[in-house]
């Protein structure tokens, strides 16, 4: 027999980004419980800013029986001398029965104690207690709050609670609270508690009391606002996806309103409009033209036939945060971009301060200039002396911004200000470019800088945190990577790939390491690795195989993994990867260093004479890229199998011998220059 089970835990209001976060451990935490106790059903979790609800279709009243079996030790020592040893009253004593009562089964050969008994399921009404608060204690929201007297801990104070098997009200306690068949609507249509008679009411009273139950039904009904402002106005409307999740979770009554702020404030930078709007008041920006208007939206959760004062009320509210930024913007652009102040704050123990970090970045940044210049002064149409001074410039001012009134009321937008600063103050287009995308890329998709100039100063960064940090010992273990090395050198995969930069590795750390206290720089270089493996999308053993061949300029990598990665992923190839695997298998024990000379004199089968004519013929081409010689070499299996089906490698004439190993040794070291064929596997 099923039973239909509503559980509501009414809170006060919760706090949207914490919810957010666990909504989907919560799902599962309850999913584990039902079948902890056996009672594994469909359910929903649905959630509005003042309840958390479980609601089942169809739940057992009760669990199944069940029967206990329990195997105990042998016969022989529980029974000596026709007396019951401790063993034997032991094993009775955990079966709850005298021990005349016990089974006998047989184990392993053996004559075994046994004891079986039939154990009937549980009530859900009488479980329903312990499940819940299970649940409730299972939710981690991070910071949590004690209320009243109690030392219970939950994320806000727990104000009602129904648990309902179809419409019988289940005693259960909760933090106090005691379930009841009461629930509460909208708090402006009323503060008092609305008795649910019938569960298949609920869903009604709460929509009469402009309660919008679903997350999604309420989702769907700011989108529809959105569209309805949009075509009214000729406006589009930011639909930041994290902003809208964050407003649904906080609104039981969405609706969305139009609201404007003096244009005086449109001299802002559109990113302090944008980020005032949203991080403090939760409002949408809006765009007019391609621009940024002096409109904006808010998600009202009010229930009221007029809504003209809470629009008032929030353009109210806007306007002092906007009239704060613009004071910051003009006092900072008075003061201009300097580093005053930067020898003052601390990077990291042992890496000493921002201006020492600077210095660092700028050394590197130069070095790095170097490598690259012709393809910068190329790019840019400068000089090498004109670019040594704007790379210099660059790296001075990246971190100037942080000694800003802006971005010390914003702390997200620096670099993004410096840029704004920089441009306004008459800083060459290179410098303050290369200052705003120092960050980039800030995450895996994520955009990249815009020339080789500032993904130079982006890699100096990036490169000056790594080397950094590994000099000091603090080196990312498990999931542990609090300074997001990882996403540095992800970063700069993606950079020197973009841009077909030579980068290798252990020339790079030869050039730069001497800044730095000794370190084991193995460590760096196999970090850096470890990460290409994680970087590249292709078939880890292709990866690995490129890699295994002593290969360490990063661009060079990923160029050899994406051409084989593309030969090895077709079908054709799978089919055919056999001839190659005997290739390597057969070279394993030939020493690829000496010198592999084939003498054509030795030649005994037609078919050496067609492999060999045919292999010197792939190798003495010039090929435009990876891929191009790797399909040569691989196109050498018709004449590899004619050459296995007919020559003994292994020939008892130990000149023969060496010099057929020296030919498939020969073309496996060709493959070798781009990877190590015996690493794939398929």
């Amino acid at each position: 027999m099923t039973q239909s089970l509503l559980i509501e835990i009414g809170v006060e209001e919760l706090p949207a980004i914490p919810l957010l976060k666990i909504v989907s451990n919560i799902e599962k935490s309850w999913q584990k419980i039902l079948s902890d106790y056996q009672l594994s059903c469909e359910f929903e979790f649905i959630y509005t800013p003042r309840r958390l609800v479980l609601r089942h279709n169809a739940i057992a009243s009760c669990q199944d029986d069940s029967i206990i079996e329990l195997v105990g030790p042998p016969v022989m020592a529980s029974i000596k001398d026709g007396v019951v040893t401790k063993a034997g009253e032991g094993f009775a004593r955990k079966c709850g029965v005298d021990f005349e009562s016990l089974g006998r089964s047989e184990k392993n050969g053996r004559e075994v104690l046994y004891f079986q008994q039939k154990q009937s399921g549980a009530e859900t009404t009488d479980l329903l207690q312990e499940m819940i608060l299970k649940w409730i204690n299972s939710m981690s929201f991070g910071k949590m709050m004690r209320w009243g007297d109690r030392s219970d801990e939950f994320i806000r104070p727990l104000r009602w609670l129904q648990v309902r098997l179809d419409d019988s009200s289940v005693p259960v306690e909760i933090f106090g609270v005691k379930s009841d068949i009461y629930t509460f609507v909208h708090r402006m249509v009323s503060y008092e508690s609305v008795e649910v008679a019938k569960v298949e009411d609920y869903d009604k009273i709460l929509s009469d009391g402009a309660v919008m139950l679903y997350p999604k039904d309420r989702k769907e009904s700011i989108l529809r606002d959105f569209d309805e402002l949009e075509s009214e106005y000729g406006i589009i409307i930011e639909r930041d996806l994290d902003l809208l999740a964050e407003v649904v979770a906080i609104t039981e009554n969405p609706k969305a309103l139009g609201g404007s702020f003096d244009e005086v404030f449109l001299e802002l930078p559109p990113e302090v409009i944008i980020t005032s709007m949203k991080e403090h008041q939760r409002y949408f920006p809006v765009f007019e033209n391609g621009k940024i208007s002096n409109k904006f939206v808010v998600v009202s959760n009010a229930y009221t036939g007029d809504y003209e004062k809470v629009i008032a009320g929030n353009e109210r509210v806007l306007k002092p945060r906007l009239a704060d930024g613009l004071f910051f913007y003009k006092n900072d652009l008075k003061n201009g971009l300097n580093t005053k102040g930067l020898d003052k704050v601390q990077f990291i123990d042992g890496l000493g301060t921002l201006e020492d970090k600077i210095n660092r970045e700028k050394r590197i940044a130069i070095r790095l200039l170097a490598l690259y210049m012709d393809r910068v002064e190329h790019s840019s149409h400068k000089s090498a002396v004109e670019l040594e001074k704007s790379m210099d410039r660059a790296v001075t001012l990246a971190k100037a911004d942080l000694m800003s009134e802006m971005v010390y009321e914003f702390t997200e937008l620096q670099g993004l200000m410096g840029y704004y600063y920089a441009k306004a103050l008459g800083e060459d287009e290179l410098v303050y470019n290369a200052i705003k995308e120092q960050y980039m890329p800030v995450g895996e998709g994520a955009e990249l800088p815009s020339s080789i100039f500032a993904s130079i100063v982006s890699m100096s960064i990036k490169l000056d945190t790594l080397f950094g940090l590994f000099s000091v010992g603090r080196i990312p273990t498990g999931s542990k990577d609090p300074f997001a090395l990882r996403r540095a050198v992800n970063g700069i995969v993606r950079i020197v790939t973009e841009y077909d930069l030579g980068f290798d590795i252990d020339d790079i750390i030869t050039l730069l390491k001497d800044a730095y206290s000794p370190f084991d720089t193995n460590l760096l270089s196999e970090f850096i690795i470890e990460r290409i493996n994680k970087s590249l999308d292709a078939n880890p053993s292709v990866i690995a195989s490129v890699i295994s061949t002593g290969e360490r300029d990063i661009n060079e990598i990923a160029k050899k993994v994406s051409a084989l990665n593309e030969i090895v992923d077709t079908d054709e190839f799978k089919e055919q990867f056999s001839t190659f695997k005997r290739v390597a298998n057969i070279s394993k024990d030939v020493d690829l260093d000496r010198s592999m000379t084939i003498d054509t004199s030795l030649f005994v089968e037609e078919a050496e004479v067609i492999l060999y004519t045919a292999y010197q013929k792939v190798i003495n081409q010039d090929y435009r890229d990876y891929k191009t010689k790797l399909e040569a070499l691989f196109g050498l299996k018709r004449e590899l199998d004619g050459y296995f089906n007919s020559v003994m490698v292994n020939s008892p004439e130990e000149g023969l011998k060496i010099n057929r190993l020296n030919t498939i040794g020969s073309i496996y070291k060709s493959f070798k220059t781009i990877a190590d064929i015996k690493e794939i596997s398929i």
